[in-house]
């Protein structure tokens, strides 16, 4: 049971009446324009009373009217029902006529019955409040503009701003304060609690919106950083494994120019240049068996990779051991992990296993024993 109070003119009615067609429009068949994580459901009965139904003709007051429409609501309700009740309980004496509300309040609510109720009567929200599976919504104002919000709100009941309501609609202030001074000083300062509470909510909620969103900057932040931090680092690798490989050909070059500058192409002594040219094959050999080395290394270091079980893999073989540990129970035939040795279960005290391995006994915890098929 949902409780809209608040404002005149702030929406109590558009929101009921905006429940009722969704759910006429659900159980039509028809598509409903709600977040994708609303939860609704099929009633056999939707009941409504909304707007004024006095009636001349049949000698009908709005108060009479309705009291007729309760009663029929009252035999027709149960736990298939959904009530659309429009402020509930007015037409007569808001003393009597709260008390006899609140009663009917109940009662439906002893049936079990799904409702969204408009009201402005303290009573009848205080009532929301206590009960398990009934809640107070209240329709928000701006008491700075003086100007409702058209906003829901779930949780806390709404002031009815009568004053302020009053002041927008051009009463003037000497009469409003001459109203407010003939009323009990309790429902003054309940009124203006209920207002201060709001103006706290809305304040809060503002508040936690922009903490939201200044969490969800600061997230998208330190991802773009993650982001171009990995790209650099990325790029840094690069730039290093090419400078490596550029001062290895440098080295190389340098190597080269040393032979270069040693030969003499004039010499007539040929084993000066044979001993140049023993020096370039040696150095050319032991630089060839260093690169084979690096590549050997690589495919070894690769196959290594390629034969460790990947992690799928790895959490299939323990939920596989883990399920035939649960296998493990009295007259169990069972494999000890660490040994291999193969024997039978004897007693069973929780995780704590006691086998039999042959003439020896030993009470071993059930995650070092192995399920063996017999």
């Amino acid at each position: 049971m949902l409780v809209i109070s608040g404002p005149n003119a702030g929406g109590k009615s558009i929101t009921l009446k905006t429940v009722g067609l969704l759910q006429i429009m659900l159980q039509s068949g028809l598509l409903v324009p709600v977040q994708e994580n609303s939860k609704m459901c099929f009633f056999s009965t939707i009941l409504s009373d909304i707007g004024d139904n006095q009636s001349i003709a049949n000698e009908l007051s709005t108060y009479s009217y309705r009291l007729k429409r309760m009663k029929t609501f009252l035999d027709a309700a149960n736990k298939n029902t959904l009530l659309l009740l429009d402020e509930f309980g007015t037409g007569s004496d808001p003393d009597l006529g709260g008390a006899l509300a609140e009663s009917i309040f109940e009662s439906f609510y002893n049936r079990k019955c799904f409702g969204v109720i408009t009201t402005h009567y303290a009573n009848i929200k205080l009532k929301a409040d206590r009960l398990k599976n009934a809640v107070n919504g209240c329709m928000l104002f701006n008491s700075e503009t003086l100007e409702p919000t058209y906003r829901f709100s779930v949780g806390q009941p709404g002031s009815s701003f009568t004053f302020e309501v009053a002041t927008i609609n051009g009463i003037p202030q000497e009469i409003i304060e001459d109203a407010k001074s003939k009323l009990d000083d309790k429902k003054v300062k309940m009124d203006r609690l209920l207002n201060d509470l709001q103006k706290e909510k809305t304040y809060l909620e503002r508040l936690n919106k922009e903490h939201i969103e200044a969490q969800e900057n600061a997230q998208e932040a330190l991802n773009k950083y993650e982001d171009r931090k990995a790209d650099y680092e990325e790029k840094l690798k690069r730039i290093r494994s090419q400078a490596d490989a550029n001062n290895k050909l440098v080295a190389f070059g340098k190597k080269m120019k040393t032979f270069i500058d040693r030969y003499n192409v004039k010499s007539r002594k040929k084993t000066v240049n044979d001993k140049l040219l023993s020096e370039v094959k040696k150095y050319l050999a032991v630089e060839r068996t260093k690169i084979d080395a690096a590549i050997l290394s690589k495919k070894e270091k690769e196959r290594k990779e390629a034969a460790k079980p990947s992690a799928k893999r790895k959490k299939a073989k323990i939920e596989k051991d883990k399920f035939q540990r649960h296998k493990i129970k009295l007259n169990s035939k069972v494999k000890l992990i660490s040994t291999k040795q193969v024997g039978m279960v004897e007693e069973v005290s929780g995780d704590n296993i006691t086998v039999a391995f042959g003439f020896m006994r030993m009470k071993v915890v059930r995650e070092k024993l192995m399920w063996v098929e017999d």
